[in-house]
């Protein structure tokens, strides 16, 4: 069995030998019908002979090529799949027109018509989109990735157009079975149009949202299970919200931290405070605010001690004001080196940078300080002490300091 990653050719010179198509090529994989195309067209012109009568192994069913003149296709009977395919295929529009009067009624050969509905020939194009449209539902949503990876020609369209429509009229069952396609732009268009019809109940887009793997997916079952949600819905807080909170992606902890104020848990939102992602952060904010809280009052407290949650110097710098600029300051000396690099960012967030505090940690030994302190100095590095970067040069150094000197060197114009 050969797959879309094989040569082209290799296929091409199997149909031509009589091979069935089912064997010949991976029927399933989208890219198989696409080399397909393109290796017939190619073969056609270096090998011609093999798609002459005399390489048919039934006999003479077949007569195509450069010795037909105008060129024609004609079989002695109904001509098989595989032979039906390679004329599909051919260079010449007109008997690739010519074989799609016998592909009506042959399933096995609807991929062919899909990327026929594509065809640069007005004609082909036309009577292979006769075809499709007459094709049930059904056959069209088995061939949904090859129909949406030649729907991004430049007359490709048609196709698309024809099995969005049929998903989004025809039963539920048929889009909810593409939801678990591993082709990303088949999932994403059955999740797209299962949200559009409200086919999924909210515990399963949450668990969709959180779990899968493709962010187009995860975004779009987030913002529909966020908002499906009741107002003050208690109830499904831990179905709903619970998952979308403890997703790795920012986005989707983001839209859970929001769905906190839907369900009426606005407090719920104070961890979240100090998550790693600025997006959740300031979700987290605008959360508690509608609850009635400042959480610059928050940060404070926990600026005090921030070793077990080092995010507090940036969130404060985000949303506190100049009278925080010495508190977050101070914990440029803290022992942690993740609280060092915070309040770097902090300070940033507050418009506050001070090159004489900074240079040090240029030395620090924990990388994630210094490519904060790096990129607080890139606005100032001319000002910078030009002995200390070459200092930072030396191969003794470890790697992130001698990359940071180099950066700082090359945004004062002192390296190229």
């Amino acid at each position: 069995m050969l797959t879309g990653e094989d040569e082209p050719y290799e296929a091409v010179g199997r149909l031509a030998a009589g091979v069935a198509l089912n064997q010949a090529l991976d029927v399933t994989d989208p890219g198989s019908w696409i080399a397909l195309d393109l290796g017939v067209r190619e073969l056609a012109a270096r090998q011609p002979e093999l798609f002459h009568s005399n390489a048919s192994p039934s006999g003479r069913r077949m007569k195509w090529g450069p010795d037909t003149s105008p060129p024609t296709v004609s079989w002695l009977h109904e001509p098989g799949d595989g032979e039906l395919a390679l004329a599909l295929c051919h260079p010449d529009g007109r008997i690739r027109e010519t074989a799609l009067d016998h592909a009506e009624e042959r399933p096995a050969l609807l991929g062919l018509v899909v990327v026929r509905c594509a065809d640069w020939a007005g004609p082909v194009r036309e009577r292979a989109r006769a075809l499709l449209a007459e094709t049930p539902p059904h056959r069209l949503a088995a061939h949904a990735a090859l129909i949406l990876r030649v729907g991004q020609r430049p007359r490709g369209g048609f196709a698309q157009e024809l099995l969005t429509r049929a998903l989004r009229a025809g039963p539920a069952a048929q889009a909810e079975a593409l939801l678990d396609s591993s082709d990303r732009a088949t999932a994403r268009l059955a999740h797209r149009i299962a949200v559009e019809r409200r086919l999924l109940p909210v515990v399963r887009l949450a668990q969709t949202a959180a779990r899968h793997r493709d962010v187009v997916v995860q975004d779009l079952c987030a913002e529909a299970a966020v908002a499906a949600l009741g107002v003050g819905a208690f109830d499904e807080f831990t179905d709903v919200v619970v998952p979308l909170l403890a997703s790795r992606q920012p986005r989707i902890r983001s839209a859970g931290v929001t769905a906190l104020r839907r369900v009426g848990r606005h407090a719920d939102a104070e961890p979240y405070l100090t998550d790693r992602s600025a997006v959740v952060r300031a979700c987290a904010r605008w959360v508690l605010r509608q609850g009635g809280t400042d959480p610059a009052p928050l940060y404070r407290a926990l600026c005090a001690d921030p070793a077990n949650r080092p995010a507090a110097a940036v969130g404060l710098g985000e949303c506190g004001a100049r009278e925080d600029v010495d508190l977050v300051r101070a914990l440029l000396a803290h022992p942690v080196p993740q609280v060092r690099a915070c309040a770097v960012a902090g300070l940033r967030a507050l418009e506050a940078v001070r090159i004489g505090d900074l240079q040090p940690l240029l030395d620090d030994a924990s990388a994630a300080v210094v490519q904060q302190a790096t990129a607080a100095l890139l606005p100032w590095a001319d000002r910078v002490p030009q002995g200390l970067l070459h200092a930072l040069l030396a191969e003794d150094r470890p790697r992130h300091q001698r990359v940071a000197a180099i950066r700082l060197l090359r945004a004062a114009a002192v390296l190229s």
